[in-house]
């Protein structure tokens, strides 16, 4: 299993004609250059759950997902490299065929287990599926207090005082509450939601913050989903090649790619004020891409 590799975290300008004439500084944390599998924001939510287990004596992670969920992959793809057994709870019946995202969770050691859509809501574990002492829980998507603190880190690899807005996809809103807790009082976050059910990201955000951090400027757009979770239809695809021709930067039809949509339709729109300076958080989830049929991308 290879290595993190926090050293070959950068900073990629984007350049194109539409920044250039709004006067918009618009750059990209290459989050996604950390690993292949454990990238983007997925290592730094889990960091503080795995480090919690393993001072607790625990060596069982058992954690919840969905068919394409970059975080049952990242777990599994984790505790392959610590040396821990990992369970993935998968929401809905098991398909005739797996998706890649499931098979390579296999490939590093995942035992899956499939719940129908009612017990998955609430978090049933399966009769077959017994906790002991050993077990230890992460939530979905890392949600959670350990999920915002390490997700809080992100922005240690940037000089986050350069940049007047902050904008990431929004799953579980952990990456974007870690998000708001280390920024600045005068920077705005942007969260882009890649689900339908932004009532449910709002309530779940605003659990995760404190009563200062909820003063703090920061707001959901909820024009870019696409359909919802995993949805995408062929602008979306036509964008992400286009914008891979220009700026060199893969994206991925769940999360990035509909971040890099919505702040470009964004700016095209004049929403961002005159010279902003926006930073946008690459998260990762590339391996999500190899579910589309071949030649769909470019990248």
């Amino acid at each position: 299993m290879q290595p993190l590799l926090f050293e070959s975290i950068c900073i990629d300008e984007v350049n194109t004609s539409l920044v250039k004439e709004k006067n918009i500084r618009l750059v990209v944390l290459r989050l996604d250059k950390i690993h292949p599998v454990i990238s983007g924001n997925k290592w730094f939510k889990l960091k503080y759950y795995l480090e919690e287990a393993k001072t607790t004596g625990k060596n069982h992670i058992i954690t919840f997902g969905g068919a394409f969920s970059n975080h049952i992959i990242a777990t599994a793809a984790a505790g392959n490299l610590h040396h821990l057994k990992t369970t993935g709870i998968i929401r809905g019946e098991r398909p005739e065929a797996l998706s890649h995202t499931l098979m390579q969770a296999e490939e590093y050691g995942m035992q899956l287990f499939f719940l129908s859509r009612e017990d998955y809501r609430s978090k049933k574990l399966p009769a077959d599926l017994k906790e002991d002492n050993k077990t230890y829980l992460i939530p979905e998507g890392g949600y959670g207090i350990n999920g915002v603190r390490g997700a809080a880190e992100i922005l240690n690899y940037c000089k986050k005082e350069n940049y007047s807005h902050i904008a990431c996809a929004v799953g579980t809103s952990t990456m974007m509450a870690g998000l708001i807790k280390a920024t600045l009082p005068q920077q705005k976050i942007i969260g882009i939601p890649v689900l339908k059910n932004i009532m449910i990201l709002e309530h779940e955000l605003s659990d995760l913050l404190s009563a200062d951090e909820k003063k703090k400027k920061f707001q959901l757009i909820d024009n870019d989903h696409f359909g919802g979770y995993a949805k995408y239809t062929q602008e979306l695809i036509d964008f992400m090649n286009e914008f891979f021709k220009t700026t060199s930067i893969p994206s991925d039809f769940v999360y990035t790619g509909k971040l890099f949509y919505g702040i470009l339709d964004m700016i095209k729109n004049s929403l961002f004020p005159y010279g902003s300076n926006i930073l946008l958080i690459h998260s990762g989830g590339l391996q999500g891409n190899l579910s589309l049929p071949k030649g769909t991308l470019i990248f």
